[in-house]
């Protein structure tokens, strides 16, 4: 076959429409036993709802084959097409090259692959009288497997593919080549440009000392910028399931530049990277010889009652239940105040991850953790399968097909540079929290031999949520804010878990939506929230500063390593770098 073959309109022949439906009656029976396997038994379908569903899809794929053959192979948009909201219309990014729809070949392959998606995801959904979960799972399963059977993710059904192959002489299939077996050598798929980026010289760079150094953390406490400082410090929990220079990219994206020109002291955690010498830890570790020990060592170092925090995804949850434990020590006033980026308690609405937790799951982890930590590569493969289609299949044709060269973008290098995780730790969190929900049931979990409830939490809080948040949707953040006894602000961001809370006011991006009174529910709150275009970052030091405006020169202690505690190292400090 030549390339104009390949370039030009194609009619099908009858045994070419004979294999499409042979491929989708293969699908379609593997996607049952699958599911059969998964539950147990036979699967019950509601039959008219699949009679309906059936009558559908043979009507608009008569209708799509028609219009291309009545049309000389001219595939076009009628008015006798499907509406603009059905499948075979829909707006997708990975067809957004004008190839897809004016080349008839590939319009036809577009149009197909979509009606075809349409039909097995409505197949999914009309699986009926089985567990919630199951059908979740079921959904979930068929729409992986329709993102990896999409037409864009093969060299000769994409027209971008064999134009840039016809070009270049199959030198991006070449290169692309060198792109998977360096990713098959490293275990990772790699989404930029790995060179580009230096910790501490252009992300990581806010100035800084580490102050303390334990088994489980550094403590960083950075420069400050101003005469003067708000009294109360702030203390930062990052996630340990990544880096933290989440929040400390480049300059102009970094949220603890942009905190410390605000006026605050800041101090944020870096977390260790599990070894095999971290296999015992458990919650307790993290929450007492963590966030606590760090509160109370820099409480003691600037000589202040109590420190702002912020906890982010996992270490706000850990934040939450640190909390409830100080106030269940009678010492809840070592904190001032609790902000908390997408983060939940109430995991009865956790979204898809909370596919990843039933036994067969829990083995395949202890499997795969039996060096005493969890590898933290399959922890990011878990996230990117969240959004295979935009982290894991967009990469697989750019890298492997296209052959295009990595771009550098910050973010995505910091999304690579996984962590690892204390497999004792890694297996509670995910039983005692995402499978049985314990954390909001008082009583149910102990530290330290304390039992704690959420309800007993009066710090004030800020709890922020993502829009388009995939890995803590907003349904589920909200319910934090039902679990908490004191004064709470919520507040809503514009795009998910990363862009909606690193998104600096310079970049002038997304939105966000807040309420001046609290709401009783979700729903009234999406109501009577006001929108407010770009950074929520100036919502929230407002809040802060309203928790209190005296503030004191920067002097002795202020200073990174000018108090008792003397500069270890420059940030960001050795455990970031660890690998």
């Amino acid at each position: 076959m030549t390339a104009q073959d390949i370039m030009e309109p194609h009619l099908p022949t009858l045994e070419e429409m004979q294999q499409w439906t042979q491929v989708l009656g293969r699908a379609q029976q593997l996607l049952l036993e699958q599911a059969a396997g998964a539950t147990g038994r036979t699967l019950p379908f509601d039959p008219e709802a699949v009679s309906r569903i059936q009558t559908s899809f043979a009507d608009e794929g008569l209708a799509l084959w028609q219009r291309f053959l009545d049309s000389g192979g001219l595939l076009r948009d009628r008015p006798d097409a499907p509406p603009s909201g059905s499948p075979a219309a829909v707006k997708d990014r990975r067809f957004a090259d004008p190839a897809w729809t004016e080349h008839p070949f590939y319009d036809l392959i577009r149009q197909s692959y979509l009606l075809l998606s349409d039909y097995l995801l409505k197949l999914a959904d009309a699986v009926d009288g089985v567990d919630p979960k199951q059908k979740a799972k079921l959904r979930f399963a068929t729409t992986g497997m329709l993102d990896a059977m999409a037409p864009s993710n093969f060299p000769l059904t994409n027209p971008m593919v064999v134009q840039k192959t016809i070009q270049s002489g199959g030198e991006n299939l070449v290169k692309g080549l060198q792109h998977m077996l360096a990713d098959l050598e490293k275990g990772q798929l790699t989404h930029t440009d790995g060179m580009a980026f230096e910790l501490g010289r252009n992300i990581a760079s806010t100035p800084g000392k580490v102050i303390k150094e334990t088994p489980l953390y550094q403590l960083i406490h950075y420069a400050p910028t101003t005469e003067t400082v708000l009294e109360t410090p702030l203390l930062i929990f990052p996630p340990w399931i990544n880096r933290f220079y989440i929040l400390d990219l480049a300059p102009e994206k970094s949220f603890v530049k942009w905190a410390v020109d605000q006026g605050l002291s800041v101090f944020l955690i870096s977390w260790k990277s599990a070894d095999a010498s971290m296999k015992d830890l458990v919650w307790d570790d993290y929450i007492l010889n963590g966030q606590i020990d760090a509160i109370d060592t820099v409480r003691d170092l600037l000589k202040v009652p109590s420190v702002h925090t912020i906890g982010y995804c996992v270490a706000g949850t850990t934040l939450a239940a640190t909390l409830a434990l100080l106030a269940a020590r009678g010492e809840a006033d070592k904190v001032a105040s609790a902000t908390f980026f997408t983060a939940q308690v109430d995991f009865s609405q956790a979204g898809d991850l909370t596919l990843f937790v039933d036994d067969d799951q829990m083995k395949m982890v202890e499997q795969l953790s039996s060096g005493g930590f969890l590898d933290g590569r399959y922890m990011a493969a878990t996230f990117n399968l969240l959004r295979g289609r935009d982290l894991i299949w967009n990469y697989v044709v750019n890298n492997y097909l296209l052959g295009q060269d990595y771009p550098p973008f910050d973010l995505l290098y910091w999304n690579g540079d996984t962590t690892n995780l204390p497999a004792r730790w890694h297996r509670d969190y995910l039983t005692q929290l995402y499978r049985d929900n314990l954390l909001v049931q008082p009583g149910a979990i102990n530290i330290a031999g304390t039992p704690i409830d959420l309800r007993q939490i009066r710090t004030p809080a800020y709890v922020q949520a993502g829009r388009e948040d995939h890995i803590a949707p907003l349904e589920s953040v909200w319910k934090l804010t039902q679990h908490l006894s004191g004064p709470v602000r919520f507040l809503l961001a514009g795009s998910g878990h990363i862009a909606g809370v690193v998104n600096p006011p310079a970049a002038g991006k997304y939105q966000y939506w807040a309420c001046d009174e609290s709401q009783p529910t979700l729903d009234a709150f999406l109501a009577q929230a006001k929108e407010t275009r770009g950074s929520w970052w100036p919502d929230w030091i407002d809040w802060i500063r309203g928790q209190g405006h005296a503030s004191v020169p920067v002097r002795g202690a202020r200073q990174p390593g000018k108090g008792r505690l003397k500069a270890i190292e420059d940030a960001p400090g050795r455990y970031v770098k660890a690998r």
